[in-house]
């Protein structure tokens, strides 16, 4: 019986100062969306800020979620798809595009009527997926080493980037030409440049391998490159590739992101942490707090005009499937 009582006194006392050093890092636990009927992982998301909608990759499910952030509810659901990976809303077309794993397409919705209005085949494993508004046009990462592009306005693919294995999550350049780009399978992070149509540089990532996450600080010239094996926080310099800093983290990285406005680095990690590292400068980083999620719960998205950082949480045992909505001050 006083073990038992320790025990509990001792797991009280951590939930105690996890809360307290939540409260202390400004993020806070706002609002949790449940996902009724949603099985197996969850992949990435994307947000409609003015429609304030969160769309949501079930891939274990094979559909969309559709979320009403003002009501706090699921309102819609894509099916029939084939492990969606990847999620791109495209504001100024009113188009949600969704990248599939299973046989690899890309498609096209009306974001208003969820209609299918056009799709991509790229054969094998659709991915991550970004948007370039300057130049209107669609990455989609897929099969084994490829980046298409998508001609956003008519919805056609107008070429392909050639890579060393399957891309993984990839950051372009708003102020330059380059796109940066995981590729795990390689053990590098390839440089494309965009005018060019190839790969420029390939990077190392000090030695830890499975880089899967990634984000950019382009004022400062940083990559934050997210690695499973060791699981640290690799910081590149994005004009001479050399690493200059690196942060142990939790197991399993899944997302990053990077908070220009407090200068924090958020990190999702399926050993069920966020982690915050704080950027004291440019070379000099440091992780600040560490905040349990659950087990799985490795991607999310964080949303700077909203000071909201979302984690998805999947179905395991007695833990539903949710959304988290995380208020950072």
């Amino acid at each position: 019986m006083k073990h038992l009582i320790l025990a509990i006194v001792i797991a009280v006392a951590r939930s105690c100062l996890a809360v307290a050093e939540a409260d202390e890092a400004g993020i806070q636990l706002k609002q949790t969306i449940p996902l009724p009927g949603v099985e197996g992982r969850i992949d990435h998301l994307d947000v409609d800020i003015s429609g304030q909608r969160l769309f949501v990759c079930a891939l274990g499910n094979n559909t969309v979620e559709v979320v009403d952030l003002n009501k706090g509810e699921r309102v819609h659901t894509i099916s029939g798809l084939g492990a969606p990976q990847g999620v791109a809303f495209v504001l100024e077309l009113n188009r949600l595009l969704v990248a599939n794993d299973k046989g690899g397409v890309c498609n096209i919705y009306d974001a208003d009527s969820f209609l299918l209005i056009g799709k991509v085949d790229f054969a094998d494993d659709a991915d991550n997926v970004r948007y370039d508004s300057a130049s209107k046009r669609i990455y989609v990462g897929f099969g084994s080493g490829g980046i298409g592009i998508i001609n956003a306005v008519d919805g056609k693919q107008v070429g392909s980037l050639k890579l060393a294995a399957h891309p993984e999550a990839f950051e372009p350049e708003k102020q330059g030409h380059r796109i940066f780009v995981n590729v795990p399978g390689a053990r590098h992070v390839a440089v494309v440049d965009r005018e060019k149509g190839e790969v420029i540089a390939t990077w190392k990532t000090d030695g830890a391998f499975g880089n899967f996450p990634m984000a950019l600080d382009e004022a400062n010239h940083r990559l934050f490159v997210g690695c499973r094996i060791p699981s640290k926080l690799i910081v590149l310099d994005t004009d001479s590739g050399k690493d200059v800093a690196s942060v142990s983290i939790a197991g399993d990285p899944d997302d990053v992101f990077y908070d220009s406005k407090r200068r924090r680095i958020y990190t999702i990690c399926g050993a069920g942490k966020i982690e915050i590292i704080e950027q004291a400068d440019a070379n000099n980083y440091k992780a600040v707090t560490k905040i349990d999620t659950a087990e799985g719960a490795r991607t999310g998205l964080f949303v700077s005009e909203r000071n909201t950082l979302f984690v998805a949480v999947p179905h395991r045992g007695s833990q539903r499937a949710e959304i988290r909505c995380y208020q950072i001050e």
